[in-house]
């Protein structure tokens, strides 16, 4: 499979994106936690394919303040089944809005018996291969705290702001 990176200059950081001739695969925060989800991004030719192109015009929307369609990039995550249930469910939490783990565990077990799945669901959000798009940044503690964003909880707090200033997190992590 041929590979093509790109780069996209953010207030909040470069982020490096990732493509195969027809999706998507990968878009992080340079330095952040799980960068590259295992890809040779040093194989991956510097070139703009159309999925990369989409996701660019993505990102410059999002950063204007705009509210761009989770879905108008086509993706492919390189996760296991039941991580790719739990990331598609993300992708429908609202721009502004947040989840928990909790919320996002009950809704990938819609119409089932309900276990509380919450650290797994935690472990697909936080190995998350494309940040931003599939907003894990979305999801807080079951008491409104910001918990483990893999690029860095100042960005997350700041991604959350930008999306809604109004947005209130509990008392102790609202000094960062």
């Amino acid at each position: 499979m041929k590979l093509y990176k790109e780069f996209f200059e953010s207030e909040l950081g470069t982020l490096t994106l990732l493509s195969d001739e027809k999706n998507l695969l990968g878009l992080w925060f340079n330095g952040q936690k799980y960068f590259g989800a295992g890809y040779d991004l040093s194989a991956a030719k510097v070139f703009a394919t159309r999925p990369i192109k989409q996701a660019l015009k993505w990102l410059t929307n999002y950063f204007a303040g705009q509210t761009p369609d989770p879905f108008a990039v086509p993706i492919k995550p390189n996760v296991s089944t039941f991580s790719q249930k739990v990331l598609k469910e993300l992708q429908k939490v609202p721009y502004g809005e947040v989840t928990t783990y909790k919320e996002l565990s009950n809704r990938v077990q819609k119409g089932q018996n309900k276990i509380n799945l919450a650290r797994a669901v935690g472990n697909a959000v936080k190995h998350n291969p494309i940040s931003l798009i599939i907003p894990c940044h979305r999801v807080i503690g079951s008491d409104r705290s910001l918990t483990g964003y893999a690029g860095g909880l100042e960005r997350k707090r700041a991604l959350l702001k930008m999306e809604n200033p109004q947005i209130k997190f509990s008392r102790q992590l609202d000094l960062l």
